[in-house]
């Protein structure tokens, strides 16, 4: 017997199923055999498996879909400065603008010359950076597209990275991505939300490869001392990691903090730096981000040669945007002036932190740095058990959009996150709804 398959389209209801099916026929002159099999089904990837970014996830579709019938969502589950109110300054649009011309086409993989050489010269000016030259910057599409491009280049198959708990969602979504598993070390809230370094000593294995260290810290808003950063690289040091350094908001501070740069205290050590326009210079949209290589030559050439190569597969970062870095970096720093005592920023932490603690059963450690507070709910107070179905159900009572602690990898359902970056009226009527929202929770 001779056969040969072929494809005919047959209507999906002739077989039971739930998917599209196609008929294989078999060519058997004797009894004309017809044999039929489902079509294939597209599921994701299975190494997507233990991916999770909670931040865009379930909840906030569900907010659009909320929004695309009509309702108004107060979002507050990302730091987006431009959709309440706050404008880049002029200059790096105007820069931008008259860019547009001859940002037509790629520029250099790595960014283009003037806008990694302005990026130098920022670092030039902080105390103890180490000597960087324009070879040592990447420019990126946000910092975002510079930390998967890393822990692409670094990790192998069960490779570990160290990861603050809470974190930013990300850093373990990237680093699982990679093939990697992130291990998360404790931040004391009884400590201002500092990282427990005998934690971090504990969790060190022979296959762990790096630290990360997010400072000022989101979700928390801590901002970690000099002594605090110095004990991290100790341990650093002593097991031979690489430094992930997270410093969008470093230029976002209150009262009395200050940021001490990591690769300040760590220049034996590879550390790469991360940091970007969207926060300070309010411009999200953008996606303008680089990040830092510093140390040893010898033992960065590897790594730096893995970035290379990702970064030319990508082509290039967004060429209009880069031409704001300069003018952002070289210009008046007005997020000074939002963060200082009169400002809108220090104003708007203030009555977000002091209303939160206001709310029976909910207390906030007071935020040094970045755009959140990161309050807790009492479980002994309050009758909750899962807080992706808390927030869900905030958001379809009260059409206001947060995000759930285990979100940022926390190990209890006792935590959320508040974006401070409405006006203060607007934050004050959202955090009564949201009391009045958990008074019906109470044990």
């Amino acid at each position: 017997m001779s056969s040969q398959e072929t494809v005919q389209p047959v209507d999906d209801s002739q077989i039971p199923g739930d998917g599209p099916i196609v008929t294989t026929t078999v060519k058997d002159p004797a009894t004309g055999e017809v044999r039929r099999r489902r079509r294939r089904a597209f599921t994701m990837a299975d190494k997507l498996s233990g991916v999770q970014y909670e931040i865009r996830g379930p909840i906030s579709q569900e907010a659009e879909k909320l929004a695309y019938d009509g309702h108004k969502i107060l979002k507050l589950n990302t730091g987006n400065p431009a959709v309440f109110g706050f404008e880049a300054p002029d200059v790096i649009m105007r820069d931008m603008i008259a860019a547009l011309p001859h940002a037509q086409g790629y520029s250099n993989s790595k960014g283009i010359l003037s806008a990694r050489r302005a990026i130098v010269t920022r670092y030039e000016l902080v105390e103890g950076f180490p000597d960087i030259d324009v070879e040592d910057v990447w420019v990126g599409n946000g910092v975002s597209e510079l930390i998967q491009i890393c822990c692409q280049a670094l990790l192998n198959d069960g490779d570990e990275v160290l990861i603050p708990m809470p974190d930013y969602p990300l850093w373990t979504a990237a680093t699982t991505l990679a093939g990697g598993k992130a291990v998360h070390y404790r931040c004391d809230e009884d400590n201002e939300w500092n990282p427990d370094i005998e934690d971090i000593r504990a969790k060190v294995s022979e296959k762990t490869r790096a630290i990360v260290v997010i400072n000022p810290n989101n979700p928390t808003g801590a901002v970690y001392s000099k002594d605090v950063l110095k004990k991290i690289v100790q341990v650093a040091r002593e097991h031979e990691l690489m430094v992930f350094a997270d410093e969008i908001y470093d230029r976002i501070l209150f009262d009395d903090a200050v940021h001490y740069s990591l690769a300040a205290l760590a220049p034996d050590l590879v550390t790469v730096t991360f940091n970007g326009l969207s926060k300070a210079y309010r411009v999200c949209g953008y996606r303008a981000g680089w990040m830092i290589v510093t140390g040893p030559k010898r033992m960065k050439e590897g790594f730096v040669a893995g970035v290379n190569l990702l970064s030319g597969m990508r082509l290039c970062p967004n060429v209009p945007a880069q031409h704001a870095i300069q003018a952002a970096l070289g210009g008046k720093q007005s997020i000074f002036q939002l963060t200082a005592k009169t400002g809108r920023i220090y104003e708007q932490r203030e009555l977000a932190w002091q209303k939160l603690n206001e709310i029976p059963g909910v207390s906030c450690v007071k935020p040094m740095g970045a755009l959140y507070c990161f309050p807790k709910l009492d479980l002994d107070y309050y009758d909750i058990t899962d807080d992706s179905a808390l927030m869900l159900e905030l958001l379809r009572q009260q059409h206001i959009l947060l995000v759930q602690g285990t979100g940022f990898n926390w190990d209890r359902p006792d935590h959320f996150r508040v974006v401070f970056l409405p006006r203060v009226d607007v934050l004050s009527e959202a955090i009564d709804r949201l009391g009045d929202f958990l008074s019906h929770h109470v044990r």
